[in-house]
């Protein structure tokens, strides 16, 4: 349990959601673990006594989230509400307290996978194992980074943008994730055999993670070889997909697909009307709130875009559309591929960004990483265009 603890502090670090030494990670298996000593422990295995849990997870957020989180959680907020798709789906809100007590954070995690705590970090958990609180805490910084430059966004437009909004967004800038002069060279195809295929697989999933185009685990690959479609599990961990890659027949001739990604049906619409090869879903963080910003504030499907929007919207040549995972009437598997016809790209409105290319995953990788750069620089000349109004 112990090394395990320390895996996943390491990936906390290595991904830029908290600084070294800060996570704080408990794991229950014959006895309760820890994985460094902390004065927090006291109360946190109160909280552990109070709830049906494995592990626990309380970190004070790297840069720029921690200012962000912060600021979002001001004055008598007790809940912070992003509107991007993971959040609606699997974390529904943030609540937020502000003192460290274990009655208050049991409280809240009876029905909420986190609880932030002003000035102090995050608490998450798992009953599995400490991947999930990894993962719910990771959801936690993106969701709050989305919320925040999202609504920058809007109130730059609107000339609203607080003393401390632009201060909180000034110090954002000093810390975003760099873009590579040249996205890596990943291996090339046709591919020979299966197990090549794997590795494939495994690499794309493994360089989205590095180069931070996906939050925690959300995000799928898959790869089209023969009549196979190889594509990541639910849930997997996109930075180690080594046996985590499901082989699905295209025929349905075995029930493989079980364990699949919940988007198998989706990329098996894109396959098949685009007769492309590779796709690659990332949650880059620009494309995600690019694809938020409209500024039909009267529309009527306002609070329900996510799944219905009816105006045709891009950004650039990539067309945004609505969608939910899974296979009913807004499901992905309808909207998604006839938008993938002749694109390099298509965003989800809240959710992120699925690219194509032929024979292997390099020209996704390309488009995913390009599509994005698109993203922030039309954000950016949104804020320049507004600073030059006001």
């Amino acid at each position: 349990m112990k090394k395990l603890l320390e895996k996943y502090s390491a990936k906390m670090v290595s991904a830029g959601l908290a600084e070294s030494g800060s996570p704080l990670l408990g794991g229950l298996d014959a006895e309760l673990e820890w994985n460094r000593e902390d004065p927090a422990i006291p109360v946190l295995e109160e909280v552990f006594s109070g709830l049906s849990i494995n592990s626990l997870l309380f970190s004070l957020p790297a840069e720029p989230y921690r200012s962000i989180i912060d600021f979002l959680a001001s004055d008598d907020v007790n809940c912070i509400r992003p509107e991007d798709s993971e959040t609606r789906t699997f974390m529904h809100d943030l609540p937020v307290i502000r003192d460290f007590r274990s009655d208050l954070i049991i409280e809240k995690l009876r029905k909420r996978k986190s609880v932030i705590i002003k000035g102090k970090g995050i608490v998450t958990w798992g009953t599995v194992s400490p991947e999930q609180a990894f993962i719910f805490y990771s959801s936690v910084c993106f969701a709050c980074f989305v919320k925040f430059f999202s609504d920058y966004l809007r109130d730059s437009r609107r000339g609203c943008v607080s003393n401390e909004q632009e201060r909180v967004f000034r110090n954002a800038l000093l810390n975003l994730d760099e873009y590579p002069d040249e996205p890596p060279v990943l291996m090339s195809g046709p591919f020979l055999n299966r197990e090549d295929v794997y590795r494939a697989v495994a690499q794309a999933g493994r360089l989205t993670v590095q180069h931070r185009l996906v939050d925690s685990f959300f995000g799928n690959v898959s790869l089209r070889w023969g009549d196979t479609l190889f594509i990541s599990q639910t849930t997997s961990s996109l930075d180690e997909l080594e046996g985590c890659i499901d082989p699905c027949p295209m025929d349905g001739s075995a029930c493989t697909s079980i364990t699949a990604s919940s988007e198998f049906s989706a990329h098996m619409g894109i396959l098949r009307l685009t007769g492309m090869t590779a796709i690659l879903h990332g949650h880059p963080r620009f494309s995600v709130i690019m694809s938020m910003y409209c500024e039909m504030e009267d529309c009527p499907s306002r609070g329900s875009c996510h799944i219905r929007c009816p105006e045709p919207r891009f950004i650039g040549d990539i067309p945004i559309v609505p969608g939910e995972v899974g296979t009913g009437p807004h499901g992905l598997c309808n909207t998604l591929p006839p938008a993938m016809q002749n694109s390099r790209g298509v965003i989800v409105w809240g959710h992120g960004l699925f690219t194509v290319s032929e024979e292997n995953f390099d020209g996704a990788f390309r488009n995913l990483l390009a599509i994005e750069q698109m993203c922030r620089e039309e954000y950016f000349r949104l804020i320049q265009l507004d600073n030059k109004a006001n």
